[in-house]
């Protein structure tokens, strides 16, 4: 069978693009038509996910992209009155993750032998978070599964867009990063050791302390290479396996929050994950403790979870929503004051979405700001060391022409 690329439109108008196998061009529009969409280009791909997985594809999980994409898809499907088992089985064949495929059939089987989605993708937390598990049950339950599935696309295509944005200005700062430590590395190993012997050839006698360090430490690399390089990957492989801790965990979680200039960009991320993801549970149907106990795990972030829980606990009292979040430091007025007219006016899933697409622009915003704040920041440290060190080696050479004049 060969894999085939489409493009078409749904129901509503919005373009899909997609992937299908099927043995001829023919199969592939009768499928589409099943699924109910408006053909407007299909052509042949040049590899397709029957093929057999390449080394990388060991390692590679299931995208937010794969993952939005099949949702978009999944949601149309249901629409257009496709059963549960028919659309994922298009699904299936259609997916180019092999990841996502194999998740795919096992859901596919067991929704065949009567569980519910819901069971069916809980069974797979490696790529359905409680997040979705729990928007889909409510969808069952509602009878609006497509709609909710349309709500879970948007917000995992919002979610990709943001994470995409930060990784794209962050890689410039650590390319700049991985330049200067190569650069230090080679004038420490290689450059340095070359002005040892130049001294020793001209029978320097005491050498300056800036010198005498700078070689010490040159000395100190070259010599017992054999003990530094392994002792700082035990070193780094202890340190992940701690904050894998609970107490790691915790540490970490409460030293991001407090960075000097990393702080207010990670709490600005917290913050659009946690009204997002909120809105989009209560937007969905699910109820309010629920979703307040499935965002908490989603915030991924251990001191905002016990907030959230502490919010969560003043809520079941009895308590509205806005009290006890104006009494967490974390979460500021605006939010609290946005919530509060959400309350009032009967929106709060509209009003919890608005602050999240606020807080993703100013997320972007202050991720680029400080990738253009670090650049000339790591610029001129790396000129102050490099320079510092090309000093230090030619004091000697200063003293002797001082001593020669």
């Amino acid at each position: 069978m060969a894999v085939y690329q489409y493009t078409a439109r749904d129901q509503m108008g919005r373009v899909v693009t997609g992937t299908l196998e099927a043995e001829n061009d023919a199969q592939v529009a009768e499928k589409l038509h099943q699924m109910g969409f408006f053909i407007t280009a299909i052509e042949r791909a040049k590899a397709g996910p029957g093929e057999a997985r390449s080394f990388f594809d060991l390692f590679r999980g299931i995208s937010l992209r794969d993952l939005a994409l099949m949702s978009r898809q999944f949601s149309t499907m249901v629409n257009s009155g496709l059963t549960l088992v028919r659309s994922l089985t298009i699904l299936e064949q259609q997916t180019t993750s092999h990841r996502l495929r194999e998740v795919l059939s096992k859901v596919r089987a067991d929704v065949e032998q009567g569980r519910t989605l819901a069971e069916a993708l809980a069974k797979h937390p490696q790529a359905f978070s409680s997040l979705y598990v729990n928007m889909v049950r409510a969808g069952e339950a509602g009878g609006v599964l497509d709609d909710v599935l349309q709500r879970l696309a948007t917000f995992l295509e919002k979610e990709f867009a943001l994470r995409q944005k930060i990784k794209s200005a962050m890689v410039y700062p650590v390319i700049l990063t991985l330049a200067a430590t190569g650069a230090l590395l080679f004038m420490t190993m290689v450059i340095i050791p070359q002005f040892v012997v130049f001294f020793q050839e001209l029978n320097v006698g005491d050498l300056p302390v800036p010198t005498k360090i700078v070689m010490a430490v040159s000395y100190v690399l070259r010599t017992f290479w054999y003990v530094w390089i392994p002792g700082i990957a035990v070193a780094v492989w202890g340190f992940l396996r701690w904050l894998r801790t609970p107490v790691g965990k915790a540490w970490w979680d409460r030293t991001k929050l407090r960075l000097p200039v990393f702080g207010p960009v990670i709490q600005k991320t917290i913050l659009a994950r946690f009204a997002r993801t909120l809105g989009t549970l209560l937007g969905a149907g699910v109820p309010l403790l629920q979703s307040f106990d499935v965002t908490s795990k989603a915030v991924d972030n251990v001191v905002v979870e016990e907030a959230i829980r502490k919010v969560r606990a003043s809520i079941r009292e009895g308590e509205s929503i806005a009290l006890p979040l104006s009494q967490v430091e974390l979460f500021p007025p605006m939010v609290v004051q946005m919530v509060k007219v959400g309350e009032e006016a009967g929106n709060l899933d509209e009003m919890l979405v608005k602050v999240a697409d606020f807080y993703d622009t100013e997320v972007e915003a202050a991720v680029a700001a400080l990738a253009s704040t670090l650049e000339p920041a790591m610029i001129v440290f790396m000129g102050l060391v490099v320079g510092a060190m090309v000093i230090s080696l030619y004091l000697p050479i200063f003293q002797l022409a001082a001593k020669a004049g």
